[in-house]
């Protein structure tokens, strides 16, 4: 365990991080956790800041968990940053960085042992474009829970489908936490921010607007029904090269399946798009059948 800053520690072991964590339960304190894969930016430090606000101990996990990538998907190339992401949680007053070595959380390879399937929702939408990368996800979050006992853990509403199938495993084992989603960080021009951006050249950062650009054509719509409301989204990629749309859809967000033309009421938007070789997703809530 390093100390990086005054309170802020750098920990690479499980016991090591459990033994922090206890001593700051043994004095009364309530526990944060903030689970992120590194190439931290404002969209993580916003649940860092909200973490900070609801918790007297606030630990952020670093770790790119291999079990989420399918086969050429960009693990090799995901951006590690940890000595930048480091500083910026230090200076946030991050009490614990747990930055585990792939060993250190699947020691036994991660290959033949006990995962936590998703179930059909985690095969929809995010998971039929990256089949298995659900189950990895609910594994490496439920180890994360379970390292840490935290009293609450923090999520981005950009990653919905996430959201929801972490908050579901929650309530189906009983697991002693609650699940708090922050608002998705936007750039000024609408596009959500995500540790991908970075992959994209200054015409793919364009091209790629029309994810939020789709979102926003689809809420204006959303007083005629989920006909047009789809219609409308999808028709926002027909005037934009270099972008392919991976799926277009809204759901019910008690569920996530997809809603039906009678359906009135609160929906969720959800759209994926491909720039170049980089995969971005987006979502928004809107009021279908007007308020």
């Amino acid at each position: 365990m390093t100390e990086v800053a005054a309170g802020t520690h750098v920990v690479p072991t499980i016991a090591e991080l459990r033994r922090l964590v206890a001593e700051r339960r043994a004095a009364g304190a309530s526990v944060a956790l903030v689970p992120t894969m590194g190439a931290l930016h404002d969209g993580h430090l916003a649940l860092v800041r909200r973490a900070r606000e609801i918790a007297d101990m606030v630990v952020v996990s670093i770790f790119v968990n291999p079990l989420q990538f399918g086969p050429g998907e960009d693990l090799d190339r995901y951006p590690r940053t940890l000595e930048a992401d480091v500083a910026a949680l230090a200076g946030l007053g991050v009490d614990a960085v747990f930055a585990p070595s792939v060993d250190e959380m699947y020691p036994s390879g991660g290959v033949g042992g006990t995962t936590v399937h998703a179930g059909p929702i985690g095969e929809r939408y995010e998971g039929a474009s990256r089949p298995g990368h659900f189950n990895g996800m609910l594994t490496v979050v439920a180890k994360l829970f379970g390292i840490v006992r935290p009293d609450v853990a923090l999520f981005g509403q950009k990653d919905a489908q996430q959201v929801f199938l972490v908050s579901r495993m929650v309530a189906d084992l009983d697991l002693p936490l609650r699940i708090e989603t922050v608002p998705t960080v936007r750039e000024p021009d609408g596009l959500a921010l995500s540790s991908r951006n970075r992959y994209l050249g200054a015409a793919q950062r364009q091209a790629a607007l029309v994810l939020a650009e789709s979102l926003r054509a689809a809420e204006a719509a959303a007083s005629d029904g989920a006909s047009e409301l789809l219609a409308e989204g999808v028709a926002a990629f027909g005037d934009h090269e270099g972008v392919s749309l991976d799926y277009f859809v809204v759901v019910d967000p008690g569920t996530f399946l997809p809603i039906t033309e009678d359906f009135r009421g609160r929906a969720l938007v959800l759209v994926a798009g491909i720039v170049g070789s980089t995969r971005l997703i987006d979502n928004a809530f809107v009021e279908v059948g007007g308020a």
